[in-house]
């Protein structure tokens, strides 16, 4: 008979938590003067929006894309 073997045990690497995706976000103020803004801390692209304009205040315009 031949000897049964085991399956070798498998070593779970520890896995990093994922990062927060990263953010830029540009902005015209209510005078026209333009402003870039990189958002770290934010959950999502409706969260990075929130956190500017709780920043800034009032914005003329704000386009925000998440940063590769």
């Amino acid at each position: 008979m031949h000897a049964q073997l085991k399956p070798a045990a498998t070593r779970s690497n520890p896995s990093k938590p994922a990062s927060r995706p990263e953010y830029i976000a540009a902005l015209r103020y209510l005078d026209g003067s333009p402003d870039i803004f990189h958002v770290r801390n934010a959950d999502g692209i409706d969260d990075a929006r929130a956190l500017v304009i709780a920043e800034v205040g009032e914005v003329l315009s704000l386009v925000i894309a998440q940063r590769r």
